[in-house]
C-alpha cells in the first residue's frame, strides 16, 4: 500500500516545524547526559579567587585564591572521602574563617586532584617564583644576615626572624596585595610546587622529591610528609608556625 500525502509540498516543512522542539530537547538531554557522564561537577566547591589576577612582567596572568583553602572548605573533601585527615577548630572559631593547617604536601596532592574532578577546573599550587612574586608587597624586607658564614646562615634567620605570628588566626587577619590577595604575610606557611632536593645529585623527579618549599613570612623547606613544622622536619630557615594551601589556576573559571 502506497501512503500519499495530503499536501506533498507542506509536508516535509510541517515534519520539520514539528520536530524542532523535540529535537531542542534532545540536544539539551544528550549535552547534559555528556556533561553528567564526567566527574559530578559542582561550582559549589569552587575557590573564591582574588579580585584581580597577578600579572607577571613577560604579561601572563595568574588567577590566585583570595584566602587560602579553610577548614570547611578541606572537610568537604574529606566528607567525599577524598582527603584522608578530618580538620576541627578550637575556641569559638567557625570552620569557614580558619584556614586548613596541618597539611603535607602528600594531603594537599589529595585535596588538588579532588578539588580540579569536582569543579571540572585545573587548579594547582603556586610555583616558588609565582609566590614570591605574588606576596612581594606585603612581606617584609629581608635584613642582612648577623652572621656571614654559610654555615651560620640559620643561626641569622633564628635571630633576626620576627616570632610575633605562631599563633593561628581567622582569614583576613593580615595584609592584602593590591590583586587582592589575602593572608600572605600571615601565620599560615602555604606549600608551593618548588622541590627542594638539597644536595641531592642529578635531578630529581617531583614524585621522588623529599621536600617542597613553603612561603610565608619566610621562605623554608619541608618534607613532603611533615604536618606540624613545630615537630622538626624543617629542611632550610626557621620552622614554619603552620602548613596551609592556597590555589592558583593559568585559567579564569
Amino acid at each position: 500500500m502506497t501512503f500519499v500525502a495530503s499536501n506533498p509540498a507542506k509536508t516535509p516543512h510541517a515534519f520539520m516545524k514539528a520536530m524542532v522542539p523535540a529535537l531542542a530537547v534532545a540536544a539539551i538531554f544528550i549535552g547534559g547526559a555528556l556533561f553528567l557522564r564526567g566527574p559530578d561537577l559542582d561550582m559549589t566547591f569552587a575557590p573564591l579567587l582574588a579580585e584581580h589576577p597577578v600579572v607577571f612582567t613577560d604579561g601572563t596572568a595568574l588567577y590566585v585564591q583570595k584566602y587560602e583553602v579553610t577548614v570547611a572548605e578541606w572537610n568537604a573533601c574529606y566528607q567525599a572521602r577524598a582527603c584522608t585527615q578530618q580538620l576541627r577548630v578550637a575556641g569559638n572559631r567557625t570552620p569557614e574563617e580558619m584556614p586548613a593547617t596541618g597539611l603535607s604536601y602528600v594531603d594537599v596532592g589529595e585535596y588538588l586532584a579532588w578539588i580540579t574532578a569536582t569543579t571540572g577546573h585545573d587548579y594547582r599550587l603556586p610555583s616558588l617564583m609565582e609566590w614570591e612574586y605574588m606576596a612581594a608587597e606585603v612581606l617584609p624586607e629581608t635584613p642582612d644576615p648577623i652572621f656571614t658564614d654559610p654555615e651560620l646562615t640559620w643561626a641569622s634567620a633564628y635571630l633576626m626572624e620576627p616570632q610575633t605570628k605562631r599563633t593561628l588566626r581567622p582569614q583576613g587577619a593580615f595584609d592584602a596585595t593590591s590583586a587582592g590577595i589575602v593572608d600572605l604575610n600571615g601565620s599560615v606557611w602555604e606549600w608551593t610546587d618548588d622541590c627542594y632536593a638539597g644536595a641531592s645529585e642529578g635531578l630529581v623527579t617531583r614524585n621522588r622529591c623529599p621536600a617542597f618549599f613553603v612561603g610565608g613570612e619566610h621562605i623554608a623547606a619541608m618534607s613532603f610528609l611533615e604536618r606540624d613544622p613545630a615537630r622538626g622536619g624543617c629542611a632550610v630557615g626557621v620552622p614554619p608556625a603552620h602548613l596551609g594551601m592556597r590555589l592558583v589556576t593559568d585559567t579564569k573559571p
